[in-house]
């Protein structure tokens, strides 16, 4: 598509933007209308997306960005779940069997294979999952099943609504934003090439006490109903091997495809190179600029890491308003943003900031937390410092 330029835009944009036959990098300036005006070629097109059936083909539309930008974007339609996708296992039913996988944060952190193993180490350290006989307390995001009342903690499973749809919007023609976006606790990242959401981090066990498990290619169901990712799943098993991890994601890998578009336009790749090195010279936000098979005169675009989960720390770009809605009656982007709901409610806190904060270690501070929930008096005591300075560094004040 074709969108009209103002002679005055031109002469406003800042010397650093490229424009090639591929689309626009970062255009930071706009014209005295508000308006982003930019030629030729947009980098977000329908053309990357697989054809999904059972909903609207996508359509080009005018919308508006958070920093009052008024622009076009691609609206994409999904499914809870592509028709092609297997999913799970998720929660083990017994310490015996074998599950998804986790991002354990804690004592010893690291990825981990939900297995007899992990919850018998996660029981060392006072969060017990499972009952004398080795069975998995298992409940829904929000639920009480009657046999987890036995204990505060349960890995959880979300029930798969297929009558839910999801809708996302992304600008057509990414635009840099005066400062970068973090990404917290299930935080919006992108839309994957298959239709399916990608999130950041899900909510830790320490903050929320529940695990609500991933299966080998890094995604589950929302509370809301739909599929989703926390991963790159296309190069997930890039971080199985860099974390010596046991698992095996069923979708084809690669370490250089075009994975997903971030909600700020730009596209996210594999954690390599076209020439299968490791992608190198990235920014606080895992990416940088340089030509891809999609965009050989060059662009901006993020690289999976190595290490879970391989996904942007943050996002460069300016995002629209009102980017992802579901037809879902909780969950992220329904209609009440129960974002929280059921996932384990709560934010995950960045304990290396608190650490910092407060002018210890981070694993001083994790220790003297210990298990939840954590006793703040006496954590507080071990780290010399008061009730409440430890809350507010944590984020509890």
């Amino acid at each position: 598509m074709k969108m009209s330029v103002n002679i005055p835009f031109l002469f406003t944009l800042i010397a650093g933007l490229s424009v090639g036959s591929q689309g626009v990098v970062f255009a930071q300036n706009i014209d005295a209308t508000n308006t982003l005006s930019v030629n030729p070629s947009p980098v977000v097109k329908a053309k990357y997306f697989q054809h999904i059936e059972g909903v609207p083909s996508p359509k080009v539309v005018d919308c508006q960005l958070t920093d009052g930008t008024n622009t076009q974007c691609l609206t994409l339609y999904s499914k809870a779940l592509p028709d092609h996708l297997q999913i799970g296992p998720f929660c083990p039913e017994n310490i015996n069997e074998q599950g998804g996988i986790w991002e354990w944060d804690g004592e010893d952190p690291g990825l981990y294979r939900l297995n007899g193993a992990f919850f018998k180490k996660l029981n060392a350290l006072g969060y017990r999952f499972y009952d004398e006989s080795g069975n998995l307390f298992i409940t829904t995001p929000g639920g009480a099943a009657p046999q987890v009342r036995q204990s505060a903690h349960a890995c959880l499973e979300a029930k798969l609504e297929t009558h839910v749809k999801t809708t996302t919007l992304i600008p057509l023609y990414p635009k840099q934003a005066k400062q970068v976006t973090d990404l917290g606790t299930v935080a919006k990242v992108g839309l994957a090439l298959d239709g399916i959401p990608v999130f950041a981090d899900a909510p830790s066990v320490l903050q929320t006490g529940q695990l609500p498990a991933l299966d080998e290619c890094g995604g589950h169901v929302d509370p809301g109903g739909y599929y989703h990712w926390h991963g790159t799943s296309t190069d997930i098993d890039s971080s199985f091997k860099h974390e010596g991890v046991h698992a095996h994601c069923h979708l084809s890998q690669s370490h250089s495809a075009l994975f997903a578009f971030a909600f700020d336009g730009f596209p996210m790749y594999g954690s390599a190179e076209e020439d299968g090195k490791l992608a190198q010279g990235l920014d606080e936000c895992n990416g940088h600029f340089g030509p891809t098979k999609a965009f050989p005169n060059g662009i901006y675009h993020y690289h999976a890491s190595l290490t879970f989960p391989n996904l942007p720390k943050c996002l460069k770009g300016v995002q629209a308003k009102d980017n992802f809605k579901t037809t879902a009656k909780i969950g992220i982007g329904s209609q009440g943003n129960k974002a929280s709901a059921g996932h384990g409610r709560g934010q995950r806190p960045d304990l290396g900031k608190a650490a910092q904060t407060l002018g210890v270690s981070e694993m001083a501070l994790r220790q003297a937390l210990g298990g939840p929930p954590p006793n703040f008096q006496q954590a507080a005591e071990k780290l010399k410092v008061s009730v409440s300075q430890l809350q507010k560094a944590l984020g509890h004040s």
